[in-house]
């Protein structure tokens, strides 16, 4: 006769361990207290959010990342300058600093702002933006070209990377398993135009862009030079590319002990004729 409560037995004994595993996978999935604004694994997973792992982010990541957040950037929070001329001269500095400096394995973007404003900044995957305001100020072109190898080396250190995963998770907006790619944008545009590195970025990224532009072939007094007519800005509030970047004095002082004072001025960049004449329509 077929012993159909012993074959119910045994079946019930071969489910339950399954099912308990089940259950203390959703209970620890949902029972594990939310962080404000964080995502579980689980919600990840029904939502098919695009997560990225800061802390392991590949180059191709950071540079599709860096053009979502410059395509925010140039269709919402700034107006580019459409000169001809005046991008391809500022495109051929900065393509001329990437071979030399300290991360060369990217693409690179230079960008012009049309802002009066005195400024520049960078997001990352390669992406440097500057001024017209800036163009028009600086004496040469060794001294526009120190401002944009020292974004290069913001972008050599990954310092907009690692602000970002600070403020995810200062926020509560990275879950365990990473930062929604959305939200990811949303932080890289905040940081590019308003929040200031710290001053261990500045002064690293200080020492970076003078050796850039140094090995570039530019006259390293001119990253100096440009540095301190900033500060002397006729009795104006202090310009935006140093209000936002901490202890300048300091910065000076570290530069100026960086440089031997018998090759300062050794080097390409500083005939201020020549440089007023390749940026003639700001003028």
């Amino acid at each position: 006769m077929f012993n159909f409560s012993f074959i119910l037995h045994r079946f019930r004994r071969r489910l339950i361990y399954p099912l308990l595993s089940l259950f203390v996978v959703l209970a620890l999935l949902l029972g594990t207290p939310a962080v404000s604004q964080a995502f579980s694994i689980f919600d990840l997973l029904i939502r098919g959010v695009q997560i990225i792992q800061l802390s392991n982010i590949s180059d191709s990541q950071e540079v599709q990342l860096g053009r979502q957040i410059n395509q925010q950037l140039v269709s919402r929070e700034v107006r580019l300058y459409r000169n001809s001329d005046i991008n391809r001269y500022i495109n051929q500095i900065g393509q001329r600093l990437v071979p030399a400096s300290d991360r060369s394995g990217i693409p690179y973007t230079f960008q012009v702002v049309d802002d009066n404003g005195i400024n520049a900044f960078a997001t990352m995957g390669g992406f440097v933006y500057v001024n017209t305001g800036l163009i028009r100020l600086a004496d040469n072109e060794a001294q526009l070209a120190s401002v944009l190898a020292h974004e290069i080396g913001h972008i050599a250190s990954r310092h907009a990377i690692q602000q970002m995963r600070q403020m995810a998770i200062a926020g509560g907006v990275a879950s365990v398993a990473g930062l929604d790619r959305s939200r990811a944008v949303q932080i890289g545009v905040d940081l590019a135009l308003r929040r200031p590195n710290s001053r261990e970025d500045e002064f690293e990224a200080d020492q970076r862009g003078l050796a850039n532009s140094r090995r570039a072939g530019y006259a390293p007094s001119a990253t100096i030079a440009f540095m301190e007519k900033l500060l002397r800005q006729n009795g104006r509030s202090v310009p935006t590319f140093l209000s936002t970047h901490p202890a300048t004095g300091d910065r000076i002082t570290r530069l100026r002990n960086a440089i031997d004072s018998q090759t300062a001025n050794v080097g390409d960049g500083l005939d201020t004729a020549a440089y007023r004449a390749r940026i003639r329509p700001l003028l």
